[in-house]
């Protein structure tokens, strides 16, 4: 079976309070193209749908027009992240399932497996569901949206997450009675991954990071989470955002993953790029008028420029500087002299980092684990 796996659309992400959304509607349209090209019958999308519980309108048009488009020539299967709202996302299920789009949140709700389409649900239960392609090839999925007990409406209990996911896991690979080509399809931060500015850091903390030993025993694992493409041990893949959100990102491609699976496991893999929204970049420039020069040349990005000044820019060089439309941020990197104040920057450094910082000012010495992390639990949307 022809699969494609995407992740985190975060629809309706802002770029520093600059809407995206046509920039979203061409991605979702790019990756229509590339289905019907590379004949895709099945794409997973590995959550992060929204980029928060409560989407505007137009993003939601956005998502049901998107997956809507995609599933004409490949079934689709959703499931939430932990931005999503899982109730509010798996509200239109039973009408999705008739475009043949299927969409699971925490709820772990079955798949309708009476639908007339070429590549279909054929066998589902809580958890986990069977799709069989037009030439009857079968492959089993095991559906894990984002865990925790919140959302899987468990009581607190002496119980370690560790534990927790070994179940969480367990009851979605209870249904591989035949030997099936298998997928896990989940959204979590395996250890070893590498972030992004744009990732909330509580969901990357070591609590919540699931060890590659604790994969199930599958032919892929479909993750999301992360935004940076990568590949973990064994057949452990992030496929990535499918847009930079952050400069941090700069200069990285993002791609979908496509590949064969069948009997003899992954077979035809690729990373498809992705080409359509606008790219991130960093520039630097030695004063006002340089930097507008090298807006100007580069008008088709989002840009970060950093100016290189010896004194305050005058009205007229910031209006300059500001009515290039691909300005994103200004920063300014300003040249010491004998009287300067030198101070100390916050820039580039964690919650974490400032948190642990400010401790060891009061204290003489780090927080604990229990504080750090009931500290970062203040910025989580749950």
């Amino acid at each position: 079976m022809k699969i494609l796996h995407t992740s985190d659309w975060h629809i309706g992400k802002k770029l520093m309070g600059r809407e995206r959304y046509e920039e979203y509607r061409s991605v979702l349209s790019e990756i229509s193209a590339i289905c019907v090209r590379e004949k895709v019958e099945l794409v997973l999308v590995a959550g992060d749908v929204y980029d928060t519980y409560t989407p505007s309108a137009e993003a939601e048009q956005i998502f049901y027009d998107g997956v809507k488009q995609i599933a004409k020539s490949s079934a689709v299967l959703v499931i939430s992240g932990n931005h999503d709202d899982y109730v509010r996302l798996t509200a239109a299920s039973s009408f999705a399932s008739e475009a043949n789009v299927y969409i699971v949140g925490n709820n772990l709700q079955k798949l309708n497996c009476n639908s007339s389409f070429e590549t279909k649900p054929v066998q589902s239960d809580n958890g986990y569901a069977v799709f069989e392609g037009p030439n009857g090839d079968k492959v089993y999925i095991s559906i894990l949206p984002y865990p925790n007990e919140a959302r899987f409406k468990e009581g607190k209990s002496d119980e370690s997450f560790g534990d927790k996911m070994s179940r969480w896991i367990a009851f979605g690979e209870r249904g591989k009675q035949e030997k099936l080509p298998s997928v896990f399809l989940s959204h979590i931060f395996v250890a070893g991954g590498k972030v992004c500015d744009s990732e909330r850091e509580i969901d990357l903390g070591g609590a919540r990071v699931v060890p590659t030993s604790m994969l199930p025993d599958s032919d892929y694992c479909a993750l999301g989470h992360l935004h940076r493409r990568q590949k973990l041990k064994g057949n452990a893949y992030y496929c990535g955002a499918i847009m930079q959100f952050s400069f941090d990102e700069a200069g990285a491609e993002k791609s979908v993953n496509v590949f064969n699976l069948g009997k003899d496991g992954v077979t035809e893999f690729k990373q498809i790029p992705l080409t359509s929204s606008r790219n991130l970049i960093r520039l630097q420039a030695n004063g006002a008028e340089d930097g507008v020069k090298l807006l100007k040349s580069n008008e088709s990005c989002y840009v970060e420029l950093t100016l290189n000044i010896s004194a305050p820019l005058t009205p007229a060089e910031s209006s300059a500087l500001h009515e290039c439309e691909n300005l994103i941020s200004l920063k300014a990197n300003v040249a010491l002299t004998e009287n300067s104040e030198l101070r100390v920057s916050n820039k580039d450094k964690s919650s974490s980092q400032i948190f642990t910082e400010f401790y060891k000012t009061k204290y003489d010495c780090p927080p604990s684990e229990e504080l750090l992390s009931l500290f970062l639990s203040l910025t989580e949307e749950e």
